[in-house]
């Protein structure tokens, strides 16, 4: 009688704890079903998750698990493959679109959608950073911070210096006893060269130092922007902060110096650009304006190179038909080129078509570039469902580079994929789109060509664990970051 008793409680609190999740499950979708009204109907497919918490901890486990796109394949299951679904993740309500149309439109649209990134992303970053400055405030800072890394006689100038810098690095790579960590070795070699063009060719402070800061905010961008001991967020303001404190001290040595010369004084790097300009009414640009867009750029100009590059070395090991192909194009470019020519030109930059199908390839199965963040300025009708004003919207690159429609076979690594490629738009822009697109674009491609040409001609690599599992936060890497031994071929 009394196990009956028992077991009968047991029943009982087990139907009362399933109830209590299932009503907890429902909250956030009844809070904002009553908040919109007659709106709610209209929006797409999808659920608000937990209280608070939303859909992030699936979200976050997708990512943390190498497997992204597990997240949206649970709405696909669920609610079967629509254009865009409604969920609730990084402390926000978002739609999530997933079509090329829809990502373009999105994109393009600055009147009905600002950039708009999660909590974690605007407070590392910082309120004057490129990609949360809107409008006018955006078209007037990116035209200040664009000119000195585009264009070609912008990367003319910076030919020597990254070959001497990648060079070195490779050179001492080969001469390590012990296995290096790829992506490792590839943040600080990107680091030097993007430090120089940014910031003029003296460092006072350890390039490792420098990159493991950075490294340390990066872990915070996709995470729960809780600020206490434990959390990776709070880690990531401690580096942040010291990252500041290291920019605002150059800062005051360079506003110093320009005092103390006066009218000879003479911009050199891009600090000292933005030290110099002026608005429409003479006043010159504010020290958090300065380093917020010196951070933002150091920091984007650095870790996609980086990973990028990584990733390529990664692929071109993996397969070798496709590393003997590109190894025999810059053979051919090497030799085509007059005796006296010492180290690569632009134009022979542009005679590496197999090399530039390659880092595409890279960028297109590797998913650096997974998604990104808008906010809805007002309510948007978009093929007959609304995005509530105030929502966030992600763009979700990571299915389109995987959908067969566009690109047949999509897990398999192709560089000649690209041969003859017809572009569908919005399909494949791993660098965004419309006055968004990154400035930084054709600086990323010519470092990681250079890299490449020079590793290609003289190096191979050696991985300890070739089928190590990933993880995608903050970006895709391999979870011992590329162990490798590196070698110098004849």
């Amino acid at each position: 009688m009394l196990a009956m008793e028992v077991k009968n409680w047991l029943v009982l609190i087990v139907a009362a704890f399933v109830f209590v999740l299932g009503i907890l499950k429902r909250l956030n979708g009844w809070y904002y079903a009553a908040k919109l009204g007659k709106t709610w109907p209209k929006l797409p497919p999808g659920h608000m998750g937990w209280p608070l918490l939303g859909s992030t901890i699936l979200f976050l486990k997708s990512f943390s698990s190498g497997q992204p796109r597990n997240f949206i394949r649970s709405f696909y299951i669920r609610y079967g493959k629509c254009d865009m679904y409604k969920t609730h993740i990084l402390g926000r309500a978002t739609i999530i679109v997933c079509t090329s149309e829809l990502c373009r439109q999105v994109l393009g649209d600055e009147h009905n959608f600002k950039p708009s990134f999660p909590v974690s992303i605007n407070r590392l970053t910082g309120r004057k950073s490129l990609i949360q400055v809107f409008k006018a405030e955006h078209k007037r800072l990116r035209r200040l911070t664009t000119a000195p890394i585009s264009g070609h006689a912008a990367l003319k100038m910076y030919i020597n210096g990254i070959e001497h810098t990648v060079m070195s690095g490779l050179e001492e790579w080969a001469s390590m006893k012990n296995p290096i960590e790829l992506l490792s070795e590839m943040k600080k070699l990107t680091f030097k060269i993007i430090w120089n063009i940014f910031m003029g060719s003296s460092l006072e402070y350890s390039i490792d130092e420098m990159v493991v800061l950075f490294s340390q905010v990066a872990i915070g961008f996709i995470s729960l922007p809780i600020n206490s001991p434990g959390f990776n967020f709070h880690q990531s303001l401690k580096a942040r902060k010291k990252l500041l404190n290291i920019l605002q001290s150059i800062i005051n040595q360079k506003r110093l110096a320009k005092n103390m010369q006066g009218k000879s004084w003479e911009a050199k790097d891009m600090m000292d650009l933005l030290m110099d300009v002026k608005d429409e009414d003479g006043e010159e640009l504010d020290d958090e304006t300065i380093i917020d867009l010196i951070f933002g750029n150091l920091f984007a100009g650095h870790e996609t190179s980086s990973i990028t590059a990584m990733w390529a070395v990664l692929f071109l090991t993996k397969h070798p038909h496709v590393f003997q192909r590109a190894k025999e194009e810059q053979e051919h470019i090497v030799t085509q080129r007059p005796t006296t020519q010492k180290g690569i030109t632009i134009s022979n930059i542009k005679q590496m078509k197999f090399l530039y199908q390659v880092i595409d390839e890279t960028l297109r199965a590797s998913g650096v570039t997974f998604m990104v963040f808008r906010e809805a300025l007002a309510d948007v009708e978009i093929n007959g469902k609304i995005i509530p004003k105030g929502w966030k919207v992600i763009p979700w690159f990571g299915e389109l580079f995987t959908d067969e429609k566009y690109f047949p076979s999509p897990q398999e690594f192709n560089p000649s994929r690209w041969d003859n490629y017809v572009a569908t738009p919005g399909v494949f822009i791993p660098f965004g789109s419309g006055s968004r697109h990154c400035p930084g674009s054709d600086l990323a491609k010519f470092e990681v060509s250079i890299f490449l040409h020079y590793f290609l001609l003289n190096y191979k690599v050696e991985l300890l664990n070739p089928n190590c599992k990933l993880t995608c936060l903050p970006f895709p890497h391999p979870k011992d970051k590329g162990l490798a031994r590196v070698y110098k071929v004849e």
